[in-house]
């Protein structure tokens, strides 16, 4: 029998991360709201450090978690772990499955015009088309005016948009930046400002709740461990797409464990959206843009998200 090669490895390694997020997303929705947000991320948070072993290269040191060439970039990333990490999670919590990822998946079209602003890059016709077509996806399936919008919509545009800054940061650091360092400032991130939080409210989860925050936070982690093989084995560009595979979970647990349901024009938007993000991929593939090394962000433990970006990094934001 012959051998898989390494790409091909890769890219199935990539599809089980993604599978990995879902049910780990999954595990969010289950609690129905029952936990507070913070709480949630909090302890998915402290789940999450078990990923740390297998991110730490053989020269780094622990302290590296705390070290940066650029502490303001790093404290930004710190705030986007945070903040993502909460938003993901309400909107998980409050909005249909695929309805969440459909509007996390506009990621790329954040990083597009962020990257405008804050890097100067050169987008071309192309790359604002696939903007344009994401926004138009998500105005079809959102249908303002017809349509009641909620805070759980809003949290997914917030964490779409935090993610993305991530994302802008990682570019600014650069490949140098080591992945203990990034992966540290989204961890602790989510820690201290979830713990914060928490004073205020503390809700004593019961056994079977227990059971759904481990599998979220566990989940997560292994998520990004696997993600990290993933994109050892193969190239971003092949690593980003299976990313949309996470859309037909989504519509498998939302008819099976959540009732929820997708009419046509929520169908149309999805597509949409899924075309503007590959279009993106796409494009970054056909300019050649130099990609750094992999890296695994403990944004949200979701993805958003719950993405591979297109310039290589793979990310867990969302």
């Amino acid at each position: 029998m012959t051998a898989i090669n390494s790409p091909v490895r890769g890219v199935i390694i990539a599809f089980a991360a993604y599978a990995v997020f879902a049910f780990s997303d999954a595990s969010i929705k289950i609690l129905h709201g029952s936990i507070p947000a913070y709480q949630i991320a909090f302890i998915g948070a402290l789940f999450g450090t078990v990923a740390l072993p297998f991110i730490k290269a053989r020269d780094d040191s622990w302290f590296d978690v705390v070290r940066s060439s650029n502490r303001w970039l790093w404290l930004l990333r710190f705030v986007c772990g945070a903040v993502g990490a909460i938003a993901s999670i309400i909107t998980f919590t409050l909005l249909p499955m695929a309805e969440a990822f459909c509007l996390l998946f506009l990621l790329p079209s954040f990083v597009t015009i962020l990257s405008v602003i804050f890097l100067k890059e050169d987008v071309r016709w192309q790359r604002w088309a696939a903007v344009i077509v994401g926004f138009a996806g998500v105005l079809v399936v959102l249908r303002p005016g017809f349509r009641e919008l909620s805070v759980g919509h809003l949290a997914a545009a917030i964490g779409g948009l935090t993610a993305a800054i991530s994302i802008v940061v990682l570019r600014k650091m650069g490949p140098a930046e080591k992945r203990l360092s990034l992966y540290g400032a989204a961890l602790l991130g989510t820690l201290i400002v979830s713990g914060i939080l928490m004073l205020s409210q503390v809700v004593v989860p019961t056994p079977r709740q227990w059971l759904f925050l481990a599998s979220y936070g566990l989940l997560g982690a292994a998520g990004n461990v696997l993600l990290m093989t993933a994109a050892r084995l193969a190239p971003a560009n092949l690593v980003a797409p299976p990313q949309y595979s996470q859309m037909l979970w989504a519509i498998a647990f939302g008819y099976l464990i959540f009732d929820d349901t997708i009419d046509l024009p929520m169908a149309g938007g999805i597509v949409l959206i899924i075309c503007s993000g590959l279009l993106t991929l796409a494009r970054e593939r056909k300019r050649g843009t130099p990609l750094p090394r992999a890296v695994v962000s403990a944004d949200n433990q979701a993805p958003l998200a719950t993405s591979v970006e297109p310039d290589g990094d793979a990310i867990k934001s969302a």
